[in-house]
């Protein structure tokens, strides 16, 4: 019921707004800003980012929004994230998540990490279908994004762009499992973009965020 309820929450379509734009920085938001972003005045704004933290879809904090310290330097703002909890809902109940931990235990155990990779680049060509490979990094954050990965342009000084998601869909059993499911992962999203395309996918982990990331092919760089 925890689960439902919260989900819940997000039937306001304000709320829901400020849930997205919240989760969709990566970052800690301020009250102004998720106002602004979604339209509402900051009261009403508070209200809402209040209710989605007591029901366990952010976590809150506060820090001095303009980065100094010291006198002058102003009362400490109310700051929102994305809580990294799951939450999820199946009626009748199913609980998938063991059946794959279970699974991968015993792939693991068995060293079949071959098999698993190329199945999983078969159903990456699978879902694909007939449409030829990504055409550049813009159609492959559309095809990631319709499947959950969150992807974002990293800004920095890359000498080419970088693609990074900030949700690995397979995020509870990788972290149990981490050299398998990253390796699948990966093995997915090759098969889903297409090989030999001018988008390529590479291992490249961070603490919070999917294993992969997308870059031009070399052959696609200039």
């Amino acid at each position: 019921m925890e689960d439902i309820e919260a989900i819940a929450v997000l039937q306001d379509p304000v709320r829901r707004r400020l849930y997205e734009y919240v989760a969709g920085q990566g970052r800690e938001v301020g009250r102004n800003e998720a106002a602004e972003a979604a339209g509402v005045a900051r009261t009403l704004a508070a209200h809402h980012l209040d209710k989605l933290t007591a029901a366990g879809l952010l976590e809150s904090g506060s820090r001095r929004l303009t980065g100094r310290s010291g006198p002058g330097a102003g009362r400490p703002a109310k700051v929102y994230t994305r809580a990294r909890g799951e939450r999820s809902v199946s009626l009748p109940a199913r609980d998938y998540r063991t059946a794959a931990e279970l699974l991968a235990e015993a792939a693991e155990e068995a060293g079949l990490d071959a098999g698993l990779y190329a199945a999983a680049r078969r159903r990456g060509d699978a879902l694909r279908g007939p449409a030829a490979p990504c055409a550049g990094l813009d159609d492959a954050m559309e095809v990631l994004a319709e499947r959950g990965y969150e992807p974002h342009l990293e800004d920095g000084e890359e000498a080419a762009p970088v693609v990074r998601m900030r949700n690995c869909p397979f995020h509870a059993v990788a972290e149990r499992f981490p050299p398998l499911v990253c390796g699948m992962n990966l093995a997915l999203l090759e098969g889903l973009l297409g090989a030999e395309g001018p988008v390529r996918a590479r291992m490249d982990a961070r603490p919070g965020e999917c294993c992969v990331v997308l870059e031009p092919s070399k052959n696609n760089i200039h």
